[in-house]
């Protein structure tokens, strides 16, 4: 990534020779790009070691540099490789488990793996995060399905990430047996303490917990430095909510220091009033404080790697979740757990209803998740596909994604993935359309053994209402995927499809005949 201190320091004027000997300096400490040296040794030059413990320099918040102090020049240069030195952070990404309730789209994929966006996968958004914060050292934790994840890691990312002076890594980690524990992940804690001395390989003193499943696009720098800053053993992640919405979340009380003081999991009544915080603690307006007294855990932390043996090896052994063990019962025993305020877009898509509107959300005019923030971008994989064909069709408030092709066709509020095909007269409103893996000619599709040679994509005519196409899927000619009866919840799998939250979902891979009627 680029050595983001340059462009701040050039603001203020700072002498280019100063800059240049920054450079030079931070080269001297280049690792020499083995795998081995990138885990087993974090750089250490931002932060001075005293008796083998950590010392975290004071220093001059980079706001009171940019607006002009009288701050030397060497306390700047300080004060920045103190503030943004991310180079003793790992972040962990924990895919979920089965992902049941996303089922059928996690039936043969990890939860993360989970395409989105019409290009990207569920994963890409930690990710992306990470790589825009200067977070080079990611590893995904999943136990089911998790092929096509590594698959897309490996693609996307090669594995490597950031830059010749400060190389990392991206990498799956599956569910294991081990002659000490044979056992397969019991939850997010059990998953971290599994894999603890993988993670203290890295020596890294901070760890960046992360979630495989939800949208929204976070610099995780200021996160972190307030986690520094108030020398807490967890900081947590906190979304400000109205009372509409606080019940659906585990709710934080918290200190006038915005130290957390109590948690409850989803109250209802007086236990939910009992919630109410001043959010202005963390810096939420006061306006907005009155609208939205309740803060929820968005599931992000950040432990100090030490807190954490503790917790998971010695003091908390049989707790096997984060937000609904570890946390509550470090705050309960004493430890430091610090709130942080996040005020942006933010969205679990664990659900198929939610993951359905989270995806068509994005095609508005003004969408609240935007995929085209070019200072903060979602990457993914380079797949050097041709631009989309459309031709003779009718589009409304759609997002098409690389190398599909649609004729004269009707488009309403739809989502069209990678490789997908649409053939004359469809008409598809509120729908997703995952798109395919490969590539077919209808020749191939005709001689192929599958039922009736149905092509992969929508066939012609046919016309289809809040569905989700999972990829790969095989609709015949004139068929009606509409739900018109309105029912909620329906299990037919072995036809191909079933209904989630009134949300029909055709299953990966799935053949529907020619004129099937849903």
């Amino acid at each position: 990534m680029p050595h983001r201190a340059n462009e701040w320091l050039s603001a203020l004027g700072v002498d280019a020779r100063v800059r240049t000997a920054r450079r030079a300096s931070d080269e001297r400490d280049v690792c020499d790009g083995s795998r081995a040296h990138l885990r087993g040794s974090a750089l250490t030059d931002r932060r001075g070691r005293s008796n083998g413990r950590s010392t975290r320099r004071r220093c001059v918040p980079r706001a009171a540099i940019m607006a002009g102090t009288n701050t030397p020049v060497t306390a700047a240069l300080g004060a920045a490789a103190a503030n943004d030195g991310m180079d003793n952070v790992l972040s962990i990404i924990l895919g979920g488990g089965a992902g049941t309730r996303l089922y059928p789209l996690t039936k043969k994929r990890a939860k993360p793996a989970v395409p989105l966006g019409a290009n990207y996968r569920l994963i890409d958004i930690p990710v992306s995060n990470c790589i825009n914060s200067d977070i080079n050292k990611v590893y995904c934790l999943t136990q089911f399905n998790s092929a096509s994840l590594n698959r897309h890691l490996a693609q996307a990312y090669n594995t490597n990430i950031g830059t010749h002076t400060r190389q990392g890594f991206v990498e799956v980690l599956a569910a294991q047996q081990s002659p000490v524990n044979k056992a397969w992940f019991q939850g997010t804690a059990d998953a971290v303490r599994q894999y603890l001395w993988l993670f203290e390989e890295s020596k890294c003193e901070e760890y960046l917990i992360l979630s495989g499943d939800h949208l929204y696009r976070m610099d995780y720098r200021p996160f972190i430095m307030k986690h520094r800053e108030t020398e807490a053993a967890i900081t947590v992640a906190a979304l400000p909510c109205d009372e509409k919405r606080a019940s659906s979340f585990g709710l934080m009380k918290i200190d006038n220091t915005g130290r957390v003081i109590e948690f409850a999991e989803k109250p209802k009544g007086a236990e939910l009033q009992a919630m109410k915080v001043d959010t202005t603690v963390l810096g939420l307006d006061a306006d907005k404080a009155q609208e939205m007294p309740f803060i929820a855990s968005m599931g992000i932390y950040v432990f100090d790697a030490k807190k954490m043996r503790e917790c998971l090896l010695e003091n908390f052994k049989e707790a096997d979740d984060f937000g609904g063990e570890i946390i509550p019962m470090a705050a309960q025993m004493g430890l430091k757990v610090q709130a942080f305020l996040y005020e942006g877009y933010w969205e679990d898509i664990g659900t198929v209803d939610a993951f359905f509107h989270a995806n068509l959300s994005c095609n508005d005019p003004n969408p609240a998740f935007n995929f085209h923030e070019m200072n903060a971008p979602i990457y993914t994989q380079s797949r050097f596909l041709p631009p989309s064909k459309v031709q003779d069709c009718e589009i409304e408030r759609s997002t098409i994604g690389d190398g599909c092709f649609i004729t004269k066709a009707k488009l309403k509020n739809v989502m069209v993935g990678l490789r997908s095909t649409v053939n004359a007269n469809c008409d598809l409103e509120d729908t997703l359309v995952m798109g395919a893996d490969y590539y077919e000619t209808y020749d191939e599709a005709k001689t192929s053994a599958l039922p009736g040679g149905v092509p992969i994509g929508i066939g012609a005519g046919t016309k289809i209402r809040k569905a989700i196409i999972d990829k790969n899927a095989r609709i015949g000619e004139n068929c009606q995927i509409l739900n018109e009866a309105g029912v909620m919840d329906k299990d037919c799998e072995n036809e191909g499809y079933i209904i989630r939250d009134g949300i029909i979902v055709v299953i990966k891979d799935a053949v529907i005949k020619p004129g099937t009627v849903i």
